[in-house]
């Protein structure tokens, strides 16, 4: 692997490929939702999406060219339970991404209330320090957004702003501790090299409490899935968080700062919140009085191998599968319903990857030819939660983790 990591392109090459990054390009991004260009139709308000392959990635659904957010059609979850490294969802908050990342000169800074400031490089994390793995699923707080009705502001998601992989690197709390946390620490932040385009808007960086930041899973990845990591999603390095979501999982991360008060900055204060209820929900329309950030995800699952709208053969066992996913508890069992919630029966559980993983499981029911059929699945995990029967609705669309249904019909 070259120093000057650029996978190959130029400059040029990787902010024009097919679409721009951030700056310009050689195809009008007006273009991609011309008639002719290929593309899926998510079933919600404006959910034309073209299928564009950018760098290192094969043609993914475009939400936005700048910054880029890519979602991974939903057929490839069926495919096989870890998500391929160009078939890995993207999502940016800020247009400006370096192109190339010079390896010579690059440097992970862990600074801030410690004794003694690190400057590592890639070789120094690969070398110097245990090399872990973790199987975990990266998922958008707002994957499913689309779904929300009343309709919420934000990027409209559909199911598949989520990805699963095996993530290799350094535990977090090796370097803190290599570096000795002063006493009276706080929380820990992370920034990344990306940066934001017009000055009035804030750099890009989350902040994590000292006694999460320390907790044995969290990684400095630098390979997912055996592979360096792809440069959109976060080459060469990012911070790895199993069970929560994909908003604190820094992208090309640079900078890790100990605090000894918490952290103030837009993005935490700001953006990624939800009400301060029990229920992180309000009624539509009601004023928030009060809000906290989000932070681990919930548990969820989905039907994988059928469609809305699909069909399958009558008078013969159908058999359904599915993934599904939690917090990091894990998933205790998986129930399948054909019929809209009416009839449940236990699914089997396929091969446990960790409790962060994805879950394979598969179900069969023996579908009459002509009938349609309302196809339901619902996790629970080891601690007994379990899915929503509805969603709950937050102005943002966050933490959907609603009992979502297929329809189809035999024939």
């Amino acid at each position: 692997m070259k120093n000057n990591v650029n996978f190959g392109m130029g400059r040029r090459g990787f902010l024009t490929a097919s679409v721009a990054l951030g700056v310009t390009g050689l195809v009008n991004p007006k273009a991609l939702w011309a008639e002719d260009v290929p593309h899926v139709d998510l079933p919600f308000e404006r959910g034309r999406r073209p299928l564009v392959a950018f760098p290192q990635k094969r043609p993914l659904m475009v939400m936005t060219t700048r910054p880029p957010q890519l979602e991974t059609p939903f057929h490839i979850f069926n495919e096989q339970i870890f998500t391929p490294n160009d078939a890995f969802f993207v999502r940016w908050h800020l247009a400006n991404i370096p192109a190339s990342v010079d390896l010579n000169t690059f440097r992970l800074v862990v600074r801030g209330r410690v004794k003694q400031p690190l400057s590592l490089s890639l070789e120094d994390l690969k070398k110097k320090f245990e090399q872990v793995d973790v199987a975990a699923v990266c998922e958008c707080g707002g994957n499913s957004r689309g779904f929300f009705d009343p309709r919420v502001s934000g990027g409209q998601w559909g199911n598949g702003a989520m990805g699963n992989a095996k993530w290799t690197g350094v535990r977090l709390r090796d370097l803190l501790q290599k570096a000795g946390v002063e006493h009276g620490a706080v929380q820990v932040r992370f920034d990344g090299l990306d940066q934001p385009v017009a000055d009035v808007t804030p750099d890009f960086q989350k902040s994590l409490d000292l006694n999460d930041a320390v907790q044995r899973d969290v990684l400095v990845a630098h390979s997912m899935n055996g592979e360096p990591l792809p440069m959109l999603n976060g080459f060469p390095l990012r911070l790895v968080v199993p069970g929560w979501y994909a908003t604190y999982w820094v992208k090309m991360l640079s900078d890790i700062e100990v605090l000894n008060e918490r952290d103030h900055n837009f993005w935490m204060e700001k953006a990624y919140r939800l009400p301060a209820d029990p229920c992180g929900c309000v009624q539509p329309g009601a004023p928030i009085t009060r809000s906290v950030p989000i932070g681990k995800m919930t548990v969820r699952s989905f039907i994988t191998n059928v469609g809305q709208g699909g069909t399958v053969p009558g008078g013969m066992p159908t058999t359904i599968k599915g993934i599904a996913f939690d917090q990091g508890y894990g998933i205790d069992r998986l129930l399948f319903s054909p019929d809209g919630g009416k009839h449940w029966q236990a699914a089997r559980l396929g091969k446990d990857h960790g409790d962060y993983s994805f879950r394979p499981w598969e179900a069969q029911f023996t579908p009459v030819s002509g009938q349609t059929y309302a196809l339901q699945s619902l996790a629970v995990n080891r601690i007994g939660e379990s899915q929503r029967f509805s969603a709950r609705w937050n102005p943002s669309g966050y933490l959907r983790n609603a009992v979502e249904t297929v329809n189809i019909k035999a024939i």
